[in-house]
């Protein structure tokens, strides 16, 4: 819309990204919100892979192949007159990386977990990411339609582990084949579960108030009742404003294959979530609500529309109004440009908008000028921070199999490269290596070379274990020590140097004689920023 208050549009926004272990329940939970919003009309299916819908958020061919997810998917839509932008992260550690530099461009996380198996390993990792950066999470408990751990015991574990108040916003009347339904706590209603519901508006409410209808629900219902009652006596009440300092996890509970307990986690979306907030810049701290537009590029991704050979720059608008067509500048190349076909996604379906506001995620096709940290403004200088590029933990060699495509493959490398895919490192002598958090990236992008640049390539052993970027306060001494040790330096797509090791020892004898060089574990994108990690 043209008018109104950028004020009014950044109260409208709920932006949050939806976290979990391999197998929660995740994709499922995110095609059922998207259902229940009214923004598809069929949810698709990530375990009937032999039928013709797959998840609406798994649009590469490899995840409809392998039944997971592999890269984030952006999915925009409104409900209850707020517009939600819902970020579906992949949920195995081997492609965790994606998933941080998510985190970095929403303002609250939806942790799904596996009612039979708790919090799980990559879970963990998630969560200490979110507790580092103050998101606050809403808690949904999955698959309660089947046997799983006692609901007390889960609450117990995500006191502990979360290191947050759990607080439950629903409370599952019994599980498995005596699953009756939830206690909605905040309106004092009971939700009764039919096995097989899969129709919405089809829900039966029985009010707290009415004991003759509760006793329909038999002796599950009078053990849930104990413990709700054991819980609304020595739990503290949900506060918005604890959830929003991550002091508190709201928890629902319930089964998203069913479409049960969804309602509750959408409008708890809407009612908990925290619109647009200030977002830190190098420079300064940026208001959402500033007249002039700025945004951060958090994601890019090659070949959405295998037809076009097309790049997308994923784009959090962090301030003012986005208008297509408006000129913005690119404060890392100081280049201006005019973006007309801008577009906000439903995963791999687009549609071209013309305005966004703070909270939003936008898509701008580009030809390799946007990378993955640029930030986009009116004209001032600004560098967002906080996305992160951690030092791989597996290495592979790499080459084309036939060698009239050695151009064709280093240019798949570079814009597999410059989406965070893969890391590509180079050495002076042209050779490149493949760098990984997890090995299944390198079974990926081996999968990505064929099918969508057309490009064979062998990918090997390599001898290397570690790698670290390089940096010091005095130029002439980083330059020597790269002299000393030029068959071991090599640069990343953005020309950041790293010392490669074979052994960890190696690492300890160059921090040892070289004390004034940096090794780092970790740096953040568009941003000379290295920190070393303790250990490492």
């Amino acid at each position: 819309m043209a008018s109104g208050s950028i004020a009014n549009e950044v109260r409208r926004r709920r932006s949050f990204a939806i976290i979990s272990h391999p197998d929660a329940g995740k994709t499922t939970l995110t095609e059922k919100l998207l259902l229940f919003s009214g923004a598809i009309q069929i949810a698709g299916t990530v375990r009937a892979r032999k039928a013709s819908r797959f998840a609406t958020s798994d649009w590469m061919e490899i995840e409809k192949q392998r039944g997971i997810s592999v890269a984030s998917s952006v999915m925009q839509f409104v409900y209850r007159d707020c517009v939600i932008n819902l970020l579906d992260t992949p949920g195995h550690q081997d492609f965790s990386e994606d998933t941080y530099r998510v985190l970095t461009a929403v303002d609250a996380a939806l942790m799904v977990i596996d009612g039979a198996n708790g919090i799980e390993p990559q879970t963990r990792r998630l969560l200490k990411i979110c507790r580092a950066r103050e998101i606050p999470i809403i808690t949904f408990v999955n698959k309660f339609d089947r046997e799983v751990r006692e609901p007390l015991d889960l609450l117990d574990e995500l006191e502990r582990e979360l290191e947050m108040t759990p607080v439950p916003a629903t409370w599952p009347i019994g599980m498995g084949n005596r699953f009756r339904g939830v206690f909605d706590l905040r309106h004092d209603h009971v939700r009764v579960f039919r096995p097989g519901q899969d129709r919405l508006g089809d829900d039966e409410l029985l009010s707290a108030s009415d004991p003759a209808a509760l006793e329909r629900l038999g002796p599950e219902w009078l053990t849930a009742a104990q413990e709700i009652e054991l819980l609304q006596g020595a739990s503290d009440p949900f506060e918005r404003e604890a959830f929003v300092a991550s002091q508190q996890t709201p928890v629902f509970f319930g089964s998203a294959i069913n479409n049960f307990g969804v309602r509750e986690v959408l409008d708890a979306v809407v009612d908990f979530v925290p619109p647009p907030g200030p977002k830190p810049a190098e420079q300064r701290l940026v208001s959402p609500t500033e007249s002039a537009f700025s945004g951060v590029v958090f994601k890019v991704q090659a070949n959405m529309d295998p037809q076009h050979r097309d790049r997308v720059a994923f784009v959090r608008v962090c301030s003012g109004r986005f208008e297509r067509g408006m000129p913005l500048v690119n404060a890392r190349t100081k280049r201006a440009l005019r973006p007309q076909n801008v577009v906000t996604f439903l995963s791999q379906r687009r549609d071209i908008v013309d305005e966004a506001w703070p909270g939003d995620i936008i898509g701008i096709p580009n030809h390799g000028t946007l990378r993955l940290g640029d930030t986009l403004t009116q004209g001032e200088t600004l560098q967002f921070t906080g996305l992160p590029w951690f030092a791989p933990e597996a290495f592979r060699s790499i080459e084309v199999v036939d060698p009239m495509k050695s151009k064709q493959l280093r240019a798949a490398l570079e814009q597999l490269g410059d989406e965070g895919a893969i890391q590509v490192f180079r050495f002076d002598d042209g050779q490149m290596l493949l760098g990984a958090v997890g090995v299944l990236q390198f079974e990926v992008v081996a999968h990505r070379l064929a099918a969508e640049y057309n490009v064979a390539a062998r990918i090997g052993p390599s001898p290397y274990i570690a790698a670290r970027w390089i940096s010091a306060d005095d130029d002439a001494e980083l330059e020597r020590f790269m002299a000393q040790h030029d068959t071991r330096i090599a640069r990343d797509t953005v020309d950041a140097p790293a010392y490669l090791a074979k052994m960890l020892v190696e690492l300890d004898v160059a921090r040892e004689r070289w004390p004034s060089i940096r090794f780092s574990a970790f740096r953040e994108f568009g941003s000379s920023t290295f920190a070393s990690v303790a250990g490492n």
